[in-house]
């Protein structure tokens, strides 16, 4: 499952990288290939990005060199495109109107066929990913200015996205018509917060104030926080995966708690597909509040009959042959005793 990614964003915090590295740590689940953060000191952005874990990428002398109150940042699994450094987000350019960052939780169907156009009328690319397809869109824009610029482009834009772009002036947040993926807004003192997820918010003290709305687009700068609503309206479509499998139970997704609704779901699923168990064991983590509510449902017993190595190496080991059957025991292990006694296998 390759479908989800992290962004992160804050504007008006003196320790703005800081926070967003924070950000990044607690949204690391929903993208272990790369990480990047882009910082703006007012007047110019500061990029540092690499392969790896965010605790990998990021020291003290990475961070240092991202000073400014404003930054955005993007932990990443490949929906699109290759898996290496030229691929980690934020993306950042320069063009007719001026330093634009960009970071994208989505999948944008299309890029592809808009690629090959581009590039036949001489465009030049330095990635794979679908996201740059946007920045060429705002590059090549007439508009005003940048947050005129963005609408226009993701009007014509089919797909699923929630997107970051930092300006050495403005934090900038858009979310698709559907709403596919989750972004939320959040407050830390005098500091706007923007994340996929709140345990973002949680990690750094902010507290939510509510979900960016499908189709908005929201504006932050020196003069406060603006909002509208610039795209179509949709039929919303918000992605049931980030209730089941994708977001940790401790966040706040499309206005529900993740952990409410997984341990609603195994009760529901006790009523219409009741087992003949002794034992409910779930697979950590996304797991256990479903299988809480199943055994809660069907008045079984719970007990964790599988335990989880949490440091389990990096995805990329697993694609040699010779060791690829050893993938889910580097994760999952059964506890011994209870297999024995109950039975599993």
């Amino acid at each position: 499952m390759r479908e989800e990614c992290g962004v992160f964003g804050i504007y008006g915090h003196a320790e703005a990288a800081r926070m967003t590295y924070l950000g990044l740590y607690a949204l690391q689940h929903r993208g272990q290939e790369s990480c990047g953060i882009v910082a703006s000191n007012g007047e110019q952005l500061l990029s540092e990005r690499d392969m790896g874990y965010v605790s990998e990428v990021f020291d003290q002398a990475r961070l240092d060199r991202l000073h400014g109150a404003s930054a955005i940042g993007h932990v990443r699994y490949s929906t699109a495109g290759e898996v290496s450094v030229r691929e980690c987000q934020p993306f950042l350019v320069t063009c007719q109107h001026g330093q634009i960052a960009v970071c994208h939780n989505g999948n944008l169907p299309f890029a592809r066929e808009e690629r090959k156009k581009l590039e036949r009328e001489g465009a030049i690319f330095s990635s794979t990913s679908d996201t740059e397809i946007v920045l060429h869109g705002v590059a090549r824009s007439h508009a005003a200015g940048v947050t005129e610029a963005i609408p226009e482009v993701l009007r014509h834009t089919e797909g699923a996205f929630s997107m970051l772009f930092l300006t050495p002036t403005e934090l900038i947040a858009i979310r698709d018509p559907r709403g596919f993926r989750p972004l939320a807004l959040g407050r830390l003192n005098d500091a706007w917060v923007i994340a996929s997820e709140t345990c973002a918010f949680d990690l750094i003290d902010a507290k939510y104030v509510r979900d960016i709305e499908p189709g908005e687009m929201v504006v932050i700068n020196e003069e406060g926080l603006r909002s509208s609503h610039p795209l179509s309206p949709q039929r919303h479509a918000m992605c049931i995966f980030e209730h089941v499998y994708f977001s940790r139970p401790d966040s706040i997704i499309f206005g529900q708690s993740v952990d409410r609704s997984r341990h609603k779901m195994g009760r529901r699923l006790s009523i219409e597909q009741p087992a003949d168990a002794d034992m409910v064991v779930p697979v950590p983590t996304s797991g256990v509040p479903a299988a809480t509510g199943f055994s809660v449902g069907g008045g079984l017993q719970f007990s964790f009959g599988l335990g989880r190595n949490n440091y389990f190496g990096p995805r990329f080991i697993e694609r040699k042959q010779s060791i690829e059957s050893f993938g889910v025991g580097t994760k999952l292990n059964l506890v011994g005793h209870l297999s024995k006694t109950n039975g599993i296998v």
